[in-house]
């Protein structure tokens, strides 16, 4: 299967994360696209790529290839899940792909649930690595 990776990549252990999730899919046999891979962090681009603003560029990037994708693993770690990362759920949710959500962080929204905007749109929350790839070793 073809599986976008929505997540945030601001940082090094943000992008360190994404990496290691990134292999974990591909080891299991899919296909992936990962936007600081594929794109690069908007921070670190010049302003223009291929004659357009970077931000459209990066923007259209991504919409080609959550249309491409088969799923989308929406990585739902930090104190609040990343804009951009909820952006491509609901992107693909709209769309009628798979969605699989990843959450390793204890932290939650209120009550000890995610808001459920966030909650309803995967068919699974995976919590370990273990269930990572149990999950998409099963996937086909």
């Amino acid at each position: 299967m073809k599986i976008y990776i929505a997540a945030p990549l601001f940082c090094d252990g943000e992008r360190s994360f994404n990496e290691k999730v990134d292999a974990i899919i591909r080891a299991c046999g899919h296909e992936t696209f990962l936007p600081q891979r594929e794109g690069g962090c908007v921070a670190d681009l010049p302003e223009m790529i291929e004659g357009i603003p970077k931000r459209k560029y990066l923007f259209q990037l991504d919409c080609e290839h959550m249309d491409w994708c088969d799923a989308v693993l929406f990585l739902m770690d930090g104190r609040v899940p990343d804009e951009g990362a909820c952006f491509e759920l609901g992107y693909c949710y709209a769309k009628g792909k798979k969605c699989i959500a990843y959450k390793t962080d204890a932290r939650s929204f209120i009550d000890g649930f995610d808001n459920v905007m966030l909650h309803g749109a995967p068919e699974t929350i995976l919590h370990t690595e273990a269930e990572l790839r149990a999950y998409f070793t099963s996937l086909k």
